[in-house]
């Protein structure tokens, strides 16, 4: 079958599991959350703003609003799985929204009015390395299905 024929499978390249693991992973932070036990103080969770109490494991600052993006983020990752180029998209801009929400926090924190999603000093630096991870794997994770007796490479597409 040519390239041009050729239909992607949901999640069939190496680019589309990726975006799906990721995808998965924000699903499982959002939903984590809001479970009191993951989340201490998850009595204490507002809708947004610096005031929620709530610390996923004990250290990441998060809300309802905080916990939605992380929802969101895991439906786009998912969808987003169907195709490589929408998953590789997905993965370089999705890291660059991370960098920014970084550089939001390193503004924010301290801040109590600017501070709205909520965001810690943990949370920045994992946006940091949410950030940084997600684009390296966008640039460097192959587009290309695994073609068997090649060794398990694929041809970077």
């Amino acid at each position: 079958m040519s390239d041009t024929a050729r239909v992607e499978r949901y999640a069939g390249t190496p680019i589309q599991k990726t975006a799906l693991i990721v995808g998965i992973v924000f699903l499982l932070v959002g939903i984590a959350g809001f479970i009191p036990g993951l989340t201490h103080s998850a009595e204490h969770l507002h809708g947004a703003g610096a005031g929620s109490e709530a610390h996923l494991l004990g250290l990441f600052q998060v809300s309802v609003l905080h916990n939605f993006v992380h929802l969101a983020f895991a439906v786009a990752g998912i969808a987003l799985a169907a195709r490589a180029r929408a998953a590789r998209l997905y993965l370089i801009v999705g890291g660059a929204a991370y960098l920014v929400v970084w550089i939001y926090g390193l503004i924010a924190v301290g801040n109590d009015q600017l501070n709205f999603i909520p965001v810690n000093n943990a949370d920045n630096w994992l946006h940091l390395v949410l950030g940084i991870g997600m684009i390296l794997l966008g640039v460097f994770v192959s587009r290309a299905p695994r073609v068997p007796g090649n060794d398990g490479r694929a041809a970077r597409a």
